[in-house]
């Protein structure tokens, strides 16, 4: 059986979905600008667990949402001149752009805030009328102290909590309460409702689009650590308390958090690498294998050096997959089935990618030394093409080489070398033939082999 580690109890479990269909939430963006690294990375992790999930046979139901109204969102769109919506529109077409060149499933259903309105002001309603929120000005916020269990995710007394920042003139009743309604500001997108034209809070957003897309309760939340507290934390609250029932969602998934020199990447201190950039280096399936190469809860360490030696195993795996490599004749040398469980094995440990891609490689140097003595090794080809798709690799020859493609050409000079030495002829000329068909140009001689861009 699959276990995972759930934030919530901090410990792993056994995975037992409620129903046939696994339920599953995950925090979308908020969308301003491109989406960045940290986002990919996020995003891989989750469409990765998504898609082992499918393979052991459950059916999931994968919501993510959109985040399209916001100070950030409202503030950029001044900036520019344009409305709000008009600037989300752009970067919601962005983000599939670039999620879908990553091999990123589409999710489910991908709701928007502002078109979940109704749905947010019944669910207000309701916390108002159970007596959990109240009205101040045109505002309304969370009553905190009425939810006994607040910090239960995050596992933080209350004493020790950051209260998040009224409205101008709004007089809370205790610091740590959260704002489930945010009354009008001039020239800003405001909604009617009960209290007075405003808009909704961050938290209640993803509280409405999973209560209704979704159920009551849910299986599996997902998001990055730094959404424990507040962000998750609101929610459990705020969904707990309206609905009555308890948890919210079974399991907690949160991905560490993605570094650059010790740091946290974030717009305010301004480090952030865009997803457009990188992919212009390198293959969406180098930057998936440089997420994926560490285990999920763990935080990741971003650098050009990371990402080329990414690019470069990827290159020995394409090459071990390569589906035109000769047949000899004879039984099949590698259990391939061995591989698969060690693979399913890793991954049911709280979907342990690095250990899961460590079997790949595995795989793929028994291919190689194989294939070099001749022997059939047709079914274990297949068998590594099966594993990597499992978790979104594509195997694929890039349809140009990265601008830094020096160590890849390297690398395949070298394997070509090496089937040289072992005779495989027609093998070492596919290689040259690839490597000509994206302009590199061999050139063969007593010293040995060297390369120019055609």
């Amino acid at each position: 059986m699959i276990k995972v580690y759930n934030t919530l109890t901090g410990k792993k479990e056994y995975f037992q979905p409620i129903s046939d269909t696994v339920t599953m939430y995950v925090c979308g963006v908020t969308v301003y600008d491109d989406c960045h690294i940290g986002h990919a990375m996020s995003y891989i992790i989750f469409d990765a667990i998504r898609r082992y999930l499918e393979f052991r046979d459950y059916k999931v139901n994968y919501i993510q949402n959109f985040t399209d109204i916001d100070d950030k969102i409202i503030n950029r769109a001044n900036q520019l001149g344009i409305p709000s919506g008009e600037l989300a529109g752009k970067y919601i077409e962005e983000y599939f752009k670039d999620m879908d060149i990553l091999n990123i499933k589409r999710a489910t259903k991908y709701p928007l805030a502002t078109e979940e309105i109704p749905t947010i002001i019944e669910i207000i309603k309701g916390l108002i009328d159970k007596g959990y929120a109240y009205e101040t000005g045109d505002s309304v916020y969370f009553r905190v102290n009425r939810f006994k269990e607040y910090g239960k995710l995050s596992h933080q007394k209350t004493d020790d909590m950051v209260s998040e920042p009224s409205g101008e003139g709004v007089q809370k009743e205790s610091p740590l309460d959260f704002a489930l309604w945010k009354a009008a500001k001039p020239d800003e997108p405001a909604w009617e409702c009960p209290w007075g034209k405003g808009r909704p809070g961050w938290h209640i957003e993803c509280s409405a689009m999973s209560l209704k897309y979704l159920g009551d309760q849910i299986d599996i939340h997902g998001g990055g650590q730094d959404l424990i507290f507040p962000h998750h934390e609101n929610e459990i609250t705020q969904s707990e308390s309206y609905t009555g029932k308890a948890p919210f969602a079974k399991y907690w998934l949160h991905n560490g958090l993605l570094q650059l020199k010790g740091s946290k990447m974030s717009k305010s201190i301004g480090n952030l690498v865009n997803v457009k950039d990188i992919l212009k280096k390198y293959s969406p399936d180098a930057v998936r294998l440089f997420v994926l190469n560490s285990h999920y809860r763990s935080p990741l360490l971003y650098s050009e050096e990371s990402l080329d030696s990414a690019e470069t195993a990827m290159e020995r795996l394409r090459q071990s997959a390569m589906d035109d490599k000769q047949d000899y004749k004879g039984d099949e040398v590698i259990d391939a089935g061995a591989f698969k469980q060690r693979f399913i094995d890793s991954m049911d440990d709280d979907f342990n990618t690095a250990q899961a891609i460590a079997v790949l490689f595995d795989l793929a140097k028994e291919i190689n030394r194989a294939s070099i003595e001749k022997q059939n090794t047709s079914k274990a080809r297949e068998m590594l093409n099966e594993l990597a798709g499992i978790i979104g690799f594509t195997l694929e020859q890039p349809e140009k080489l990265p601008i830094n493609a020096e160590p890849l050409i390297e690398l395949l000079i070298s394997i070509r070398s090496d089937l040289r030495t072992a005779k495989q002829w027609e093998l070492a000329d596919k290689v040259r033939n690839k490597l000509e068909e994206r302009g590199i140009i061999l050139e063969d001689s007593k010293d040995g082999t060297t390369w120019k861009q055609g």
